[in-house]
C-alpha cells in the first residue's frame, strides 16, 4: 500500500437545474491526489474547472458524490470545520486576484493570518518572508492596486501561502498574465510547491503549466478523462 491520498474525489457529478432544463457540468468524476503532487486540471472554458476546485474547497457541494481530504468526508464538516478547512488547510490562487487595492502588499498577506487569529507581530513578520520568497520584499509597502499585474499574482501567492496550507488551488494562475510574465509565475509556483511541502492543483488552459505538472485531469464533455 502507498501513502493514504490527500484528497480523493469520489463519484462527483455537479447538475445545475434551471426551470425545467438541467445542465450537467460532469458527472462521476473520480480521482485521488496525492501528499506532494503538482497536478494540473485542463479542459475548455465552461468543462467545469473551477466548480471542481471549489467542490474541493468546499465553497460548493457536489449533486452527488463525495470530497475526501486526508479520509475525512468532506460533506460531514459543520460551517464552523468548514471554515477551518479552507483557512488553515487550503490557500487559493484566482485568476483575477483579489487582492485589497487601498491595502499594501504586506498588509494583503498578512490579513488572512489575523482573520485565522494569528497575532499582529507574527503575521508581519510571515508576510515579510513570503513576501521576499516571492521577490518583492522592496514592494511590500506599496498598496497593491499601484503594482502591475505579475506583481499582483505574486502577492495573492504570497497572501495564498500565509496559513502555511497543505494544498493549494489555483484558478487560471496566468489566465490574466502576458506569456513572459505567466512563465515567471510558473517558475514561481513550482518553487513555492516544493519549498513549501505543498500538495498543488491547478485549473489551466496553459500548456506550457500543464506540462510541468506531475500529471493532468482533463475534463471533457462532462467526464474526466
Amino acid at each position: 500500500m502507498g501513502p493514504a491520498p490527500l484528497l480523493r474525489a469520489e463519484s462527483l457529478t455537479k447538475i445545475f437545474r434551471s426551470g425545467e432544463e438541467q445542465v450537467v457540468v460532469f458527472e462521476d468524476v473520480t480521482f485521488e491526489i496525492q501528499p506532494g503532487e503538482l497536478v494540473a486540471v485542463v479542459g475548455e472554458s465552461g468543462a467545469g474547472k473551477t466548480t471542481l476546485l471549489h467542490m474541493l474547497a468546499a465553497l460548493d457541494t457536489p449533486t452527488a458524490g463525495e470530497v475526501y481530504f486526508n479520509g475525512q468526508r468532506v460533506s460531514e464538516f459543520d460551517a464552523g470545520r468548514r471554515a477551518k478547512y479552507r483557512n488553515r488547510q487550503i490557500g487559493f490562487v484566482w485568476q483575477m486576484h483579489y487582492l485589497l487595492p487601498e491595502f499594501s502588499a504586506l498588509e494583503n498577506v498578512m490579513l488572512p493570518q489575523l482573520i485565522g487569529g494569528q497575532g499582529f507581530e507574527a503575521s508581519e513578520a510571515r508576510a515579510r518572508q513570503l513576501l521576499s520568497e516571492v521577490g518583492l520584499a522592496e514592494a511590500a509597502s506599496r498598496r497593491a492596486g499601484e503594482l502591475s499585474g505579475g506583481e499582483q499574482q505574486r502577492v495573492a501567492l504570497a497572501r495564498a501561502l500565509a496559513n502555511q496550507p497543505s494544498l493549494l488551488l489555483a484558478d487560471e494562475p496566468t489566465g490574466s498574465l502576458d506569456h513572459r510574465t505567466a512563465s515567471r509565475v510558473i517558475d514561481l509556483l513550482k518553487q513555492l510547491h516544493h519549498s513549501h511541502g505543498l500538495t498543488s492543483i491547478i485549473a489551466t488552459h496553459s500548456l506550457e503549466l500543464a506540462q510541468r505538472a506531475d500529471r493532468t485531469l482533463r475534463l471533457a464533455g462532462g467526464s474526466l478523462l
